[in-house]
């Protein structure tokens, strides 16, 4: 039988059952056919065994309604449109944040604060103005504690 078509399968099918199927599934058809030819054979299940089938059959909880059909989503990806965005990087500090950078062996360490920012005690309204204190010459802030290149300076 395993060499049949599922089509051959199918009329052996009928012939060994007496109707027809709808099933296409040639490993299901084989299995199926094999048993039914065997219990033509050599009988079919015992009266005992039957009974027992039936007592598990009737303990069994059936489900009243038939499962739900899958979702199906067809044209999904024509529906679907992606767009690429480009993130701009935020200048925004939030208060409390601690800016460190080493200059020249000596270790900076920036507060932000609501209104400005903190550095050896003083307040200064920019992140300019602190690299400036810090160097003595003008730097841009932001490039100076690497927030401008991922942390890099």
């Amino acid at each position: 039988m395993r060499q049949m078509t599922v089509g051959q399968l199918r009329e052996k099918y009928a012939g060994v059952f007496g109707e027809s199927t709808n099933a296409r599934n040639k490993q299901w058809l084989v299995k199926r056919i094999a048993w039914r030819m065997q219990a033509n054979e050599e009988g079919d299940l015992s009266e005992r065994a039957r009974r027992r089938a039936l007592e598990i059959a009737n303990d069994a909880d059936l489900r009243m309604t038939p499962p739900r059909p899958p979702k199906t989503f067809t044209g999904s990806d024509d529906r679907t449109i992606t767009k690429k965005l480009k993130v701009q990087p935020t200048r925004e500090l939030l208060p409390g944040t601690t800016l460190r950078r080493v200059y020249k062996g000596r270790a900076v360490m920036v507060t932000v604060l609501k209104d400005g920012f903190e550095w050896e005690g003083e307040r200064y309204r920019s992140l300019t103005a602190v690299a400036k204190a810090v160097t003595g010459k003008h730097w841009n802030g932001f490039h100076f504690f690497g927030l401008r290149n991922g942390g890099k300076s």
